[in-house]
Order: structure tokens, then sequence, then C-alpha cells
């Protein structure tokens, strides 16, 4: 390498040496007035290792950087906020209904409670039921049938509508008790109630049971599970009317089968 540099290079090489010497010799000095400590001897530099250097310098210039390759990151996956609160809601859903399809499952079936029950209370009473239509009539086809075997009294249920309409509208105070509308917090107009009574299907209750005993002048008795027999108008002269009640076993609700005498 010494014998390839000019003169003129080997003078400015073996200035620049000298001229970093210098500069290192005073800059370990400093360092050690400044850290009180001892510092290496500084590696001396041949010019051939500077005209490497510079050499070794110009060719990394002139070669281009090389870029480095940019790392691809994939986008971040979007949460779907409004899938998670249907699946948590649907979750929610499914747990309640298990819990309510546990709870039944220890539930007594009230349908077969009460068929038993009853079916114990006719035997007990020597009864048998005759079935009745399950629909707004049951009540009236259950008392005409009552009225045809206990008075011999031959009734249809549209006669029977009529007469216990006539029997509330005759004797309005009697009744009120029974027209109060709990939603309403008010007496419901007699003869509103009076025409549905008699035009429609609208089911009987305990309101048209006492009109036609007290029309027919005779006691009715209703047997139902659970609960001692509903009697009404007991003073009545007239051979006792007997009926029986359903709450649970029907699918429409409410519902009366006529009893007749075990034979």
């Amino acid at each position: 390498m010494r014998k390839q540099a000019t003169k003129s290079t080997r003078k400015e090489v073996l200035r620049r040496i000298a001229q970093m010497e210098q500069d290192l010799k005073d800059r370990h000095e400093r360092e050690l007035r400044e850290l009180a400590g001892e510092a290496p001897e500084a590696e001396e530099i041949t010019p051939e290792q500077l005209l490497a250097q510079m050499s070794l310098g110009s060719e990394k210039a002139a070669e281009p950087a090389e870029k480095e390759p940019v790392a691809k990151t994939e986008p971040k996956k979007k949460r779907n906020r409004q899938k998670e609160r249907l699946a948590k809601r649907e979750a929610e859903f499914k747990k309640l209904q298990q819990e309510a399809e546990n709870e039944a499952s220890v539930q007594p079936n009230l349908k077969e409670l009460e068929l038993k029950n009853i079916a114990d209370l006719c035997t007990a009473a020597r009864l048998v039921q005759h079935n009745i239509t399950p629909d707004g009539h049951c009540l009236f086809a259950s008392i005409a049938d009552q009225l045809q075997q206990r008075h011999s009294i031959t009734m249809t249920v549209q006669e029977l509508r009529t007469r216990a309409a006539n029997q509330i509208r005759s004797d309005p105070d009697t009744f009120a008790p029974f027209l109060f509308d709990e939603d309403k917090m008010e007496v419901r107009n007699v003869e509103e109630y009076t025409d549905k009574l008699e035009n429609t299907i609208m089911w009987g209750g305990d309101l048209e049971i006492l009109a036609l005993a007290r029309e027919f002048d005779c006691p009715i008795s209703v047997m139902m599970s659970g609960r001692a027999p509903l009697r009404v108008n007991e003073n009545g002269q007239q051979p006792e009317l007997k009926l029986v009640y359903y709450q649970h076993v029907f699918g429409l609700g409410e519902h009366y089968n006529s009893l007749r005498d075990m034979v």
C-alpha cells in the first residue's frame, strides 16, 4: 500500500496522522484530568491503515444504501360490539329458559292434581260428572243439565242467559258487588253488562250462579279442588243443583261440569 501512494499523498497522510495523534493525546490528557484515572495508551495509526480507512470509506460512500424492509403490519380486526351484545343476550335468555325449565320440572302437575282431587271428592260424595262442552256456555249448559236431572225442567242455554240477565236487572243493588271493576275502580253499568250476558257467549261465573239460584229458588253448590265447595242461596226451597269447577284442566281456562248422582 505504501509503494502505491504518491509523495503528495504520503505527506498529507503523515500530516493527518500527526494531527490525529496529537488530538488523541490531548483528549486522553483531558479525560485523565477529569476522571483522575489512568487511560490506556492510544494505539498508533500507521499511514497504511489510514489509506485503507480512506479507501474503504470511499467505497462505502459509492454504494447505494439498501433500504430496510418495512415490516408489514396486519390491520387490527375491529370488534363487532353489536354482535357481542346479541350473543350476550342470547346466552342470558338461554340461561333463564333453562332455569324456568328446571323450576317447572320440580313443580307439581296442577292438571293431574286437580283431576285426582276432584275424582276423589266425587267418589266420596257418590257423584259422577256429566261432561259439558268447554266453551263460553259451559256454566249455563251445566245448570240446564241439573235442572233437567233434579227439577225435571227443560231449559235452553239462551233461556237461562235471559233469566239470569232479568234477575240481575230486577235487583241491581244485590248484584252490585259482583259488578265492581277493579281495573277501573268503578261499578259496571248494569244494562251494558246484562245486555252482553244475554246476547253474547260471555262466560258466566259467581254472579250468574247466584242469579239463577234465586231465579229457581234453590241452592247451588260448586265442587272445587283444594277448597271447600261454594254454596249460594242455601235457603232455597227447591232441590240443590250440583256443579264442579275446573281451573287448570282445560286449555281455555275455567270450566264447569254437571254432577249427577251415582247410580
